[in-house]
């Protein structure tokens, strides 16, 4: 039974700061694009969302559901040959933004909602209704605790699945230095051991995690919160399992071995990694900001402490310690940096975008050209410099400037001193 990969949590066009091409049909295409085989809806509590899953989607394994045959043609004629047999289903899913006051202290959490169908889903909504309003943003802010968000979803039906999201973002996450908790037993009490997963987000990677025990216990996986096709799969997950909702739940509610690992952000990569004050553009290890006493060694002011620093707060294990066994941990960068790179660009315009469909058309979906086509192949197919790109990702030689108070670090498989001699002494990609 071969791997496939899954991407719970992304967010639709109804939600704040999301791109207006996040529709399901975008969705279906760039899946594809990607190699991503079941993709979350994200944002079924959105009612004009939800009206278009039950319009667009049909059944298709149990659980599970794939663009109606129409438009899916219609996506299909798009694509290169290469693409258009790969697979694609949506798992219904949603992301709450719960904010409210336990243990004398405002709270911000996000948590992921995960469904078997399509009743359970308006189930959900309704009781959600009742609490806040649905319809102004594809993430509703509720004024809800998280633990009776989870009582509502097992009520509703036991085989939901409930997954804190992000787990140390610093403003919105259950281990967040700004309005989280310390365990989640404070946060869940009694039905902590509901929580059987939890998303470790951009921020941070599995070792991380892994240096708090109860962490050791329950499955960790990793999601893209894509607002854009493009980012869609930037982190995922792998699982050997039967394709049906039910063999993915279980795979992931027991951290079985058909849950096989996770794909990976390079954690530096992500906004909230280190600490530091963004207006002054001060970036501190957990050392330094130790040294400084959480203040900005320039303005005065507490930094936003990231996480790094958090997860040492409450490590129970020192920084190199890792489980005897554990799952597969497989670092990327998406393709389209790598091309921007390669060209010398800063952002990633029109240039690297035909260039990127030149590749995938080529040699296939991205994840297999990041994670599993030889260097040799992608070589021969002349893309030669973006042979020897993929050859050093895979190596984990990459240069690092980790992120910090909002701020994207800079992953890069040249230094900048290696990008300089390469430009000036090698032809480019492009």
């Amino acid at each position: 039974m071969p791997c496939f990969i899954l991407d719970l949590h992304l967010h639709s066009k109804y939600s704040r700061g999301t791109s207006p091409q996040m529709d399901l049909e975008n969705i279906y295409r760039w899946s594809k694009i990607k190699g991503i085989q079941v993709v979350g809806t994200g944002d079924f509590t959105h009612p004009q969302w939800f009206r278009e899953i039950q319009k667009k989607l049909e059944p298709a394994e149990p659980g599970l559901f794939r663009l109606k045959k129409t438009l899916a043609r219609k996506q299909d004629k798009t694509l290169p040959a290469c693409l258009k047999n790969n697979q694609s289903r949506f798992i219904l899913t949603a992301e709450i933004s719960n904010i409210y006051k336990k243990h004398d202290q405002v709270r911000k959490m996000h948590n992921i909602l995960v469904a078997p169908d399509l009743k359970t889903v308006s189930q959900i909504n309704a009781e959600l209704q009742k609490i806040g309003n649905l319809t102004a943003d594809g993430r509703p802010i509720l004024g809800l605790d998280s633990k009776k968000l989870l009582q509502i979803t097992l009520k509703v039906n036991p085989d939901s699945f409930f997954i804190p999201a992000h787990i140390w973002t610093p403003w919105f996450s259950l281990f967040g230095s700004k309005s989280g908790f310390n365990t989640i037993e404070q946060a869940f009490e009694e039905l902590s051991p509901h929580i059987t997963a939890v998303e470790t987000g951009l921020s941070s990677d599995p070792f991380m995690n892994w240096r708090l025990k109860a962490l050791r216990k329950i499955t960790l996986v990793s999601n893209s919160d894509a607002h854009s096709p493009l980012k869609l799969g930037r982190e995922a997950n792998l699982l050997n399992c039967p394709l049906n909702y039910h063999e993915i739940i279980k795979a992931l509610k027991t951290n079985s071995v058909k849950m096989t690992g996770t794909i990976e952000f390079f954690p530096q990569e992500g906004k909230y990694h280190y600490d530091g004050h963004r207006s002054c553009g001060i970036r501190l290890t957990p050392e330094q900001t130790r040294r400084y006493k959480g203040l900005c060694p320039k303005c005065g002011r507490p930094v936003v402490v990231g996480v790094d620093y958090r997860v040492n707060e409450l490590a129970d294990f020192s920084q190199n310690s890792k489980p005897k066994k554990h799952k597969t941990v497989e670092y990327i960068i998406p393709l389209v940096e790598i091309l921007a790179e390669l060209k010398g660009a800063k952002t990633i315009g029109a240039g690297v975008l035909q260039k990127y469909h030149e590749i995938y058309s080529a040699l296939g979906d991205e994840f297999s050209i990041l994670r599993t086509i030889s260097p040799k192949v992608i070589k021969q197919a002349g893309f030669p410099n973006l042979a020897i790109a993929i050859n050093r990702l895979r190596r984990g030689r990459v240069y690092i400037e980790p992120g910090y108070d909002g701020v994207f670090g800079i992953i890069k498989v040249f230094s900048p001193k290696e990008q300089a001699q390469r430009i000036s002494g090698q032809t480019s990609l492009f």
